[in-house]
């Protein structure tokens, strides 16, 4: 999960050397916390978050047939 958020995010930005991605593991399953160059963080989020809903969808898809449970916060 960790390395398709970093793929899709590293093709966004302007500054793909500052994306990081940590785990965070707990009894619910796993949080995904997205950091990226202050600049990019509107290429992240999008419109009215459409590209950060985008990017939770696919993370939804993967994480389902994985059966896993996956969370994603992003930050700047």
């Amino acid at each position: 999960m960790k390395a398709l958020v970093e793929l899709i995010t590293k093709k966004l930005v302007r500054h793909p050397e500052d994306v990081t991605v940590r785990v965070i593991e707990s009894d619910k399953g796993q949080s995904l916390q997205l950091s990226v160059h202050p600049e990019d963080i509107g290429r992240v989020i999008g419109k009215n978050g459409r590209t950060a809903k985008a990017i939770r969808t696919v993370l939804g898809a993967a994480a389902t047939k994985a059966n896993a449970n996956v969370s994603l916060q992003i930050s700047g």
